[in-house]
């Protein structure tokens, strides 16, 4: 317990923290669930219409928001199933005792910090149908026409959005298994070789154990991010072809802004604030109930 005379200053050097977070986070979501009882086109001289839960009704009975949220939970599926093992063993080449793993350290985080709008470009110029880079290997290997349009197909642009995804991301989930697995002692491995187990037996009882809250932290920030997945959608689709790669976020951001539905925005920004929360929750709680009965 602090003593009383620190409290003073304790709570002077967490005013400027607690400020900013105020006005950063804590008032705009205020804001968003305020206004999404409202009508308003986004014009200070216009007054805002109380609607009650209008706006919420509008959201829940439109096929597009079902889409979008469809859309989204397969982002989630490509987190989990895709992303999570690729990461993982991307974390494992470059912790094990290879000669070039700075070098793979490096290729690997390489998208993280390229900007998403060149992202997009890069990717549009690769899948293009006329001259792209796979549909050009595609067609050396002859193979019957026509070949896909990556992004221009509503059949399949989702899918290829989800991919892009996750070979953006997957540099930045591998440094969070890498620091998982540099965290366990390399006496255990070398108590297992002793004990003759070989990799495969280590990788399974020793490495995945022991890095479960890398797995945590993963499940969590994957829910969190994937429910406002906004960036990599906008640069490469806006939503389309025919609103096939239409996730919330897009959908609150052409409700917002090119639609002047303020309060519609805000609905959608609420239920993908609850939403993402939710699913943090699950996925923390998942986690926390199997670490406690490997405790018990």
């Amino acid at each position: 317990m602090p003593k009383k005379k620190d409290i003073p200053m304790m709570l002077l050097l967490a005013f400027p923290a607690t400020a900013l977070f105020s006005v950063f986070l804590i008032y705009p979501i205020s804001q968003a669930f305020y206004m999404s009882f409202f009508e308003w086109p986004g014009i200070a001289q216009v007054p805002m219409t109380f609607v009650g839960w209008d706006n919420f009704q509008r959201i829940f009975a439109s096929a597009r928001f079902w889409t979008s949220v469809r859309n989204v939970m397969w982002f989630l599926v490509g987190s989990y199933f895709v992303l999570m093992p690729l990461a993982f063993t991307l974390a494992l080449i470059i912790t094990s005792k290879l000669k070039m793993r700075r070098f793979f350290k490096t290729a690997y985080f390489i998208p993280v910090v390229i900007p998403m709008a060149a992202i997009g470009l890069i990717w549009q110029f690769i899948l293009s149908p006329n001259g792209g880079l796979v549909n050009t290997f595609l067609a050396a290997l002859s193979l019957p026409e026509p070949l896909p349009n990556w992004l221009g197909d509503p059949r399949i642009a989702i899918y290829t959005v989800v991919l892009i995804n996750t070979w953006v991301w997957a540099g930045f989930n591998m440094l969070i298994f890498a620091a998982g697995i540099t965290a366990i002692p390399e006496e255990l491995y070398e108590s297992a070789s002793i004990e003759g187990a070989n990799k495969r037996q280590q990788l399974f009882n020793i490495t995945i154990p022991l890095c479960k809250e890398s797995f945590k932290i993963f499940a969590i920030m994957a829910a969190a991010y994937n429910m406002r997945a906004f960036d990599i959608v906008f640069v490469l689709t806006r939503g389309g072809p025919a609103n096939s790669t239409e996730v919330p976020a897009t959908l609150l951001y052409n409700e917002a802004f090119t639609y002047t539905n303020f309060g519609v925005g805000s609905a959608i920004g609420v239920f993908i604030f609850i939403v993402g929360f939710l699913l943090s929750f699950i996925a923390k709680s998942f986690f926390d109930i199997g670490l406690a009965r490997e405790g018990r």
